[in-house]
């Protein structure tokens, strides 16, 4: 005799989430294709206010300063890198020019500096140890500086393991690591997108050495090129895994490819391209999927402001940073600018309290 096995209802999927169970990958796949955006945005919220103060929005003031572009890895979603050799575009900046950078970004009551970079051929791990040092020496702030795969890079320059990069970092003076580079953990689709790139177990290592460490870390996702459904949601439950083992992700932020000036858009056709619906339908799936990483963060940087207030209503607590400076992002045509006081100004109006907080999300100043 044949047992039939009736499907599980989007409602029966929101009502195991609201009970606290974990949903499975293909409880979250059926969320994403039932469109059903009003309520599992609703049940993504009520969740975010169970997880976090739900009277509160955080954000950061803090600068995301691109020492290089100079970059090895050629990949075919990023407008933002020369190859080496590019003596017109590519740069490496001097030490005073980032110092001074780093003064304004003080001056303006910013907390951190997010350092990121390419893989440039040239800088090994006596360079950024040589930076990090220099910064640390001269003033109060936190480096929450190199992705996995820059320091997949450092180590492989260096002749080091993983884990000796990230101690010799640390001690430096590296605080936290950001989640860049991720894109979609499926190898499948980075041998697409990014062939020379960290593979998804390699990315997913180097955040675990930096949890054992005792390094406090973030994961990305870049969706909305070649992926399919299936495939975002095992990129989320790689980091669902990660996370049940070291506890060392504090964030999840998740953002859509932008298409101008790079060889990806090529691949991409108009019609698959993601919305803000399909944004915020996919930020509320990764807010009822990711049930062990404490907050979710609205990427106003690549969806707009406006967009990016909506989904404090779809399962976001955070606003992210007031950017006082971008260069990635721009380079592919998405150029939204904000400040303190627009920032405070959107979560008022959403009726929640704007508290700037720190990299590792402690409170700096609320906003009354």
């Amino acid at each position: 005799m044949t047992v039939t096995v009736e499907p599980v209802t989007v409602d029966q999927v929101l009502d195991r989430a609201l009970d606290g169970e974990r949903i499975t990958d293909d409880e979250a796949i059926a969320l994403l294709r039932s469109r059903d955006l009003v309520d599992v945005g609703r049940v993504a919220n009520e969740i975010r206010n169970r997880t976090t103060d739900p009277s509160k929005v955080t954000f950061i003031v803090d600068r995301n300063l691109n020492y290089t572009n100079v970059c090895v890895t050629d990949c075919d979603f990023c407008a933002f890198y020369r190859r080496p050799g590019d003596v017109r575009e590519g740069y490496l900046l001097p030490k005073p020019m980032i110092y001074k950078k780093i003064e304004e970004t003080l001056e303006m009551g910013g907390t951190g500096l997010l350092m990121q970079g390419g893989h440039h051929p040239d800088l090994g791990i006596d360079y950024y140890e040589d930076l990090f040092r220099s910064i640390k020496a001269r003033y109060k702030i936190h480096l929450h500086a190199l992705s996995p795969p820059e320091i997949q890079h450092i180590a492989r320059r260096s002749k080091l393991t993983v884990p000796e990069t990230l101690a010799r970092l640390r001690d430096a003076g590296l605080d936290s690591v950001p989640g860049g580079g991720a894109e979609i953990l499926v190898d499948r689709v980075r041998q697409i997108i990014a062939p020379k790139k960290t593979k998804s177990e390699e990315w997913l290592d180097v955040m675990r050495q930096a949890h054992r460490l005792g390094m406090s870390t973030t994961a990305t996702m870049m969706y909305g090129h070649v992926e399919t459904l299936e495939e975002r949601v095992e990129h989320m439950r790689k980091v669902r895994d990660l996370q049940d083992e070291t506890r060392g992700f504090r964030a999840f932020i998740s953002w859509t490819f932008q298409r101008d000036g790079n060889r990806l858009d090529d691949l991409v056709p108009d019609e698959t391209r993601p919305t803000s619906f399909d944004y915020l339908l996919t930020q509320a799936v990764s807010r009822i999927y990711l049930d062990n990483v404490p907050h979710i963060q609205s990427s106003w940087v690549t969806q707009g402001l406006k967009v990016g207030q909506v989904a404090l209503g779809f399962g976001a607590d955070d606003m992210g940073s007031v950017m006082i400076e971008e260069n990635v992002v721009s380079a592919a045509g998405t150029t939204y600018r904000t400040t303190t006081d627009e920032l405070v100004h959107l979560i008022k109006a959403v009726g929640k309290t704007p508290v700037q907080r720190d990299t590792l999300y402690r409170e700096v100043r609320v906003f009354t």
